[in-house]
């Protein structure tokens, strides 16, 4: 479907919905990009798991420092007020409900706001949970970045999921290359979703029933 969002456009949506004054974590990986979109005016304070707050945008061509790495090992900045710290104090910002918003990967979310993001059942990649258990049940808000389907079509967003859990009804919310859905006490619901798609389509590609808010609208993203 050529009107799926990109990972790009789906990392500027979730921009959008961080408020000024937020302090956010970005998991490894896709959640990344949301770092290159927040909103202009807007003070965004981004918590790396290893000992960064106040991270900054990723440094130009030549001017990376091999002591200055994310979570991911990927070269960052520092803004200016930013500070680093052990590995210690960093999880217990984390596990002491510091953090607003975290912003995660996923394999599998189950319609309670189940997460699993660390482990499939192929025994022939060892899994590590990393410091995404800890981020799934620390912070205040988890928003998932995912697409909507595996590779193979098979979708990502079940009833229950089938692959080990990183938390227990833990996600805020769903942001995919479909769709932008809220996990609430009554189920799933579907804030927006992609102009060339009906929401029978939407829920033909969903494996747990989908309801549309009162309010729900197109998703809309600028060309990335």
């Amino acid at each position: 479907m050529s009107s799926k969002l990109t990972r790009s456009q789906i990392a500027w949506r979730i921009a959008q919905d961080i408020d000024d004054g937020s302090f956010v974590n970005l998991g490894i990986g896709m959640p990344e990009l949301v770092a290159n979109y927040l909103p202009d005016g807007r003070e965004i304070i981004i918590h790396s798991e290893n000992g960064l707050l106040g991270m900054g945008p990723v440094p130009e061509d030549g001017q990376e420092d091999g002591d200055l790495i994310n979570a991911g090992k990927k070269p960052v900045t520092l803004l200016d007020g930013g500070s680093y710290f052990s590995h210690t104090d960093s999880f217990a910002m984390v596990r002491g409900g510091h953090l607003d918003i975290c912003v995660l990967g996923a394999f599998q979310i189950s319609q309670t706001g189940d997460l699993a993001n660390w482990a499939t059942l192929n025994n022939t990649k060892p899994p590590g949970v990393g410091g995404a258990m800890d981020l799934a049940v620390g912070a205040k808000q988890v928003f998932v970045m995912t697409e909507h389907c595996t590779k193979s079509g098979e979708p990502k967003i079940l009833e229950q999921c089938t692959y080990p859990l990183t938390g227990a009804n833990s996600v805020s919310r769903i942001y995919t290359d479909l769709a932008v859905i809220d996990v609430t006490g009554s189920g799933l619901v579907v804030c927006e979703w992609i102009e060339d798609m009906t929401f029978n389509d939407l829920q033909a590609m969903t494996a747990a029933p989908l309801s549309p808010a009162s309010d729900a609208k197109q998703l809309t993203v600028p060309e990335l």
